[in-house]
């Protein structure tokens, strides 16, 4: 009997963007696409159960070992994640993770520590530790660009898609700090305890890509 796998989503998008990968590579997700609000779901035609969770809580799951694999955004990666192997770039959910400021802004003239507001504060303070810069981190958890406009912060760390909202506030992208897209990650010890059937897995994406 093969033993099932379990692979957490990133509820969204990116879940979205992974059904149709799934499908495409032969794997049937009738399951996902009903009206419901379960959360675990079996696949019908696969050994293999999905979870719908939060970004975050993708690591937090493929880490603890509850869940096998996980797919989640490398922006997401960046910020919380350490242990487990990242295996494949899914190409979809691509954005970059930025340094904006107000447009004219002398960001590295200023004789002060720089105040950074961002929801991404550990990917913030690693990319000003590699300039040998101090800043004053500043955590905020949504509509970041705000904070520029009304003397929070000099500037903003955050994911960007398209620049729109950057440029309707009035700011610039500085520095691009990282490429983000989606990934597929794995449990450490899944890889060796399952390692046939997470190869299987991860060449069935591949070969749909």
């Amino acid at each position: 009997m093969i033993d099932r796998m379990k692979i957490a989503l990133t509820k969204g998008r990116l879940e979205e963007k992974a059904i149709e990968l799934f499908e495409k590579s032969g794997i049937s997700c009738s399951p996902l696409k009903t009206e419901t609000r379960k959360l675990v779901h079996s696949l019908p035609e696969d050994p293999i159960d999905v979870l719908l969770v939060k970004a975050q809580d993708v690591i937090t799951y493929v880490e603890h070992g509850v869940c096998d694999m996980g797919i989640v955004g490398k922006d997401t990666i960046l910020e919380y994640g350490s242990s487990f192997f990242e295996v494949l770039d899914l190409k979809f959910g691509k954005c970059k993770l930025v340094l904006a400021a107000k447009d004219g802004e002398d960001l590295y003239g200023k004789y002060r520590d720089l105040r950074i507001a961002t929801k991404y504060p550990g990917v913030a303070r690693n990319h000003f530790e590699k300039k040998g810069i101090n800043v004053e981190i500043i955590k905020i958890e949504s509509s970041v660009e705000i904070a520029p406009l009304v003397g929070l912060a000099d500037a903003i760390v955050d994911i960007v898609e398209t620049g729109t909202t950057l440029r309707e506030n009035g700011l610039v992208i500085v520095e691009e700090i990282a490429n983000v897209s989606a990934r597929l990650i794995v449990n450490i010890a899944s890889m060796k305890i399952k390692r046939p059937h997470i190869l299987d897995f991860v060449s069935r994406l591949s070969s749909a890509l």
